[in-house]
């Protein structure tokens, strides 16, 4: 297949992109800049000025959409809210109203959520039937995936991945908690007693591809490994697989003093989430604990 990437130098972008090619599909980006990296096949948009190369998107067969603000790169306020919140939904809406215009809109569009839509349940287990949840994050995912809705319109097969946390080294939570693990000096999160749901960087690649090749996986899908873990799991995992102790806690109240609201909504909140859709349609996961996909991860 012919299919566009947005996001492609983003964590699960830049591992994508070499995984479709080894598979033999023509892979284009969509980018900012052309002279970002001249070397590769390139489409420009830019979706705060609500421009996009209309015309290089005829003939793309699928759209991989991971395009948006990162959510944990520096402390919310209203202005970075607002980049986070328009950078998903008026990028998306952009690009799906765009191709949906198209002579031949693409077979797919596989566009990139998240498990912030469910908010903050506690201990309940949340599946793509449960109901949207409150606050910030479950706002912005729900918008997100509203933006699909014009290629939903020609009879695109739309795709919504709700993201857990992607574990790898090379970016996101696992990343910037690493150092202090490795000295010995980590621990648990508030008290330990939230949920997180986990996906190795494999197998967010491997999702990817899987709902690309099978068309009958539509609407949303859970991205997370079968088996959510506690804080406190996770925790004694990672300390685990680093052979360090991690008996060094960080009380909720300091979290909230080094990050703000969004230590609420990031690192104190639970999500229970289960793929129930992966696996009634048959993917069969590479790392399908937490510690699987940790090791993985740092191996």
């Amino acid at each position: 297949m012919r299919i566009l990437v947005s996001g492609s130098s983003g964590l699960v972008g830049s591992a994508l992109i070499p995984s479709l090619a080894a598979a033999g599909h023509d892979v284009v980006r969509l980018v900012r800049s052309r002279s970002a990296n001249p070397s590769k096949e390139l489409i420009s948009w830019d979706p705060s000025r609500g421009q996009i190369d209309a015309a290089g998107l005829e003939g793309i067969d699928a759209v991989v959409h991971l395009a948006g603000e990162s959510i944990a790169s520096g402390r919310w306020n209203a202005e970075r809210k607002a980049r986070i919140r328009d950078s998903r939904s008026i990028g998306t809406r952009l690009l799906a109203e765009t191709l949906a215009k198209l002579r031949t809109p693409p077979k797919v569009f596989a566009c990139a959520s998240a498990i912030g839509f469910y908010g903050d349940r506690g201990d309940e287990v949340l599946s793509e039937s449960s109901t949207p949840g409150t606050g910030f994050l479950a706002d912005v995912c729900r918008d997100w995936e509203i933006a699909c809705d014009p290629l939903k319109r020609v009879g695109t097969r739309v795709v919504n991945l709700r993201f857990g946390v992607v574990l790898s080294r090379q970016g996101g939570a696992l990343k910037q908690m690493l150092l202090p693990f490795q000295m010995g000096a980590g621990g648990i999160l508030g008290n330990g007693k939230q949920y997180m749901s986990c996906v190795s960087l494999n197998d967010a690649v491997g999702v990817i591809e899987f709902v690309l090749g099978n068309p009958a996986v539509e609407g949303p899908i859970n991205v997370v490994c079968p088996q959510p873990v506690t804080n406190y799991d996770y925790t004694k995992s990672l300390g685990r697989v680093l052979h360090r102790p991690t008996i060094f806690p960080v009380p909720g109240f300091a979290a909230r003093l080094a990050f703000g609201e969004m230590a609420d909504a990031l690192l104190l909140s639970s999500a229970r989430v289960v793929p129930d859709r992966l696996l009634a349609a048959g993917y069969q996961f590479r790392d399908p604990t937490v510690e699987t996909s940790l090791r993985s991860a740092l191996r």
